[in-house]
C-alpha cells in the first residue's frame, strides 16, 4: 500500500527537478495543461479522464491548479493538503485564469509544452495583451515528458501492481482459450479477468490476432474462430493507479509446427539477448538494432519492421523511444518494454514482451510470464 508520505515525497522531488529546470533556463512560470504531466507533478491518482479539463502554473515559489467542479473533490481528496499545491475551480476560462496568475507572479518567461492546444495559446496570448501585460512564452519541447523518463519508488510500485495483474490474467486466459472461440470473445474474457484481479481500468485496445490476422502487428480481434494450429497474439495490459502495464504473449493452440517453433524460438532468443544486452548509457537505437540482428540473421530481418520497443509509465507510449529512429539514451530509472516480433504474412505473428526498468545491474523485467511457448 503507497502511503501519503510516499506521495507527498515524491511531489516534493518531481517539483524539484521541474524547478532546478526552469531556474536553469531563467523561466520565471511554466503553464501546464497535459494530464499525465498533471498527475506527476500532482500525485492525483484516479482523477484524470480523457478530457483536457485542468491549467497548472508554477513559479519558484508557488503551485496552482485550476479545474472544475467535476473534479475539484476528487483533488482535495488526493493531493496531500501540505504537498504545496493550491487548488481552486474558480469560475473563469482557463485562459482567464492563466493569464491573471501569470500577471500576478510579474512572470516575463513564461514557458509552455508542445501539448498545448492552439486555440488555448492564442486565446491566452489575447488574454495578456487585454491586460496590457507582455511576456515571452519559450517552448518546453517534451522536457517534462524527458523528467518523468526516470522513474521514482511509488512510480515503479505502481507499475509492479499493474504487471502483477497483467501475468494473473495471462494465467486465466490460457486456461479458457479453446478451439471455436471468436477472437472477441476471448478479449472480453482477457479484460475481465484483468478487471477480476484488480484492475483500475485497461492500459489500451486489447489486442487478439490469431492465425494470419497475427501477421498485422496492431490487428484489431473481431469475429475470425481460433482454430487448432493457430498461434495467438496477445497484446493487452492492466491500468492501476493511472500507470500501464504492457505484455505480448503468443500462444498456440495444439502443438506448434516446425515453422511455429522455429519463429517463436528466434524472437525468444532477439528478446532475451536485448534483455541481457540493456544498460544504462546504451542508445535506444543501439538496442533496437541488435534485435534486428539476431532476426536477420536467422533469415526472418524482413518480417521484423516495428521498433523493439518504447518507454511506458503514466502513457502507454512515452520515452524513452528503442527503434531505429531513437536518438535517446537509455537511463537507469526508465522503464520500456522490449517487444521483438515476426510476421508471416498469411500465415501467422509472434511478438513476445515484457515491460521493466533500467537498474545500473541492467534490465529488471517485471513480467513474471514465462518464455516458453504454451499451447492451450
Amino acid at each position: 500500500m503507497i502511503k501519503e508520505t510516499q506521495v507527498r515525497n515524491a511531489i516534493s522531488e518531481r517539483m524539484g527537478r521541474l524547478r532546478s529546470l526552469m531556474k536553469e533556463r531563467g523561466y520565471d512560470a511554466v503553464v501546464l495543461r497535459n494530464n499525465p504531466d498533471i498527475r506527476w507533478l500532482t500525485g492525483a491518482s484516479r482523477v484524470f479522464d480523457d478530457e483536457v479539463a485542468h491549467t497548472v502554473v508554477v513559479s519558484a515559489e508557488y503551485a496552482w491548479l485550476h479545474t472544475d467542479s467535476r473534479y475539484y473533490g476528487s483533488f482535495l481528496e488526493r493531493v496531500p493538503a501540505d504537498a504545496g499545491w493550491t487548488i481552486d475551480m474558480d469560475m473563469v476560462s482557463h485562459a482567464d485564469w492563466t493569464a491573471a496568475k501569470i500577471r500576478d507572479l510579474h512572470a516575463r518567461m513564461v514557458a509552455v509544452e508542445d501539448t498545448l492546444t492552439l486555440g488555448f495559446f492564442e486565446e491566452l496570448q489575447t488574454k495578456i495583451a487585454k491586460q496590457s501585460y507582455a511576456c515571452l512564452f519559450p517552448r518546453l519541447h517534451g522536457d517534462v515528458t524527458l523528467l518523468r523518463m526516470t522513474k521514482d519508488m511509488e512510480e515503479l510500485e505502481l507499475l509492479r501492481r499493474a504487471q502483477v495483474i497483467t501475468d494473473a490474467a495471462f494465467d486465466q486466459i490460457c486456461g479458457f482459450i479453446r478451439p471455436g472461440q471468436t477472437e472477441l470473445e476471448i478479449r472480453a474474457e482477457l479484460e475481465a479477468a484483468m478487471l477480476a484481479h484488480g484492475a483500475h481500468g485497461l492500459s489500451f485496445e486489447t489486442i487478439i490476432a490469431s492465425g494470419p490476422n497475427g501477421a498485422n502487428p496492431h490487428a484489431q480481434p473481431g469475429e475470425r474462430v481460433v482454430r487448432e494450429g493457430d498461434m495467438i497474439v496477445m497484446d493487452y495490459g492492466a491500468l492501476f493507479g493511472d500507470y500501464h502495464a504492457d505484455m505480448t504473449r503468443t500462444v498456440c493452440i495444439g502443438a506448434p509446427s516446425k515453422k511455429q517453433r522455429e519463429v517463436y524460438d528466434v524472437v525468444r532468443r532477439a528478446h532475451e539477448q536485448c534483455a541481457e544486452a540493456a544498460k544504462p548509457g546504451m542508445g535506444g537505437r543501439e538496442l533496437h538494432e541488435l534485435a534486428v540482428k539476431v532476426i536477420s540473421d536467422a533469415g526472418y530481418g524482413e518480417y521484423f519492421m516495428h521498433g523493439l520497443g518504447h518507454g511506458v509509465g503514466l502513457e502507454i507510449h512515452e520515452r524513452p523511444s528503442v527503434g531505429r529512429l531513437s536518438s535517446d539514451v537509455l537511463q537507469e530509472g526508465s522503464v520500456f518494454t522490449i517487444e521483438p516480433g515476426i510476421y508471416l504474412p498469411g500465415e501467422f505473428g509472434v511478438r513476445l514482451e515484457d515491460c521493466g526498468v533500467l537498474t545500473s545491474e541492467g534490465y529488471e523485467p517485471f513480467t513474471a510470464s514465462t518464455h516458453e511457448l504454451v499451447c492451450v
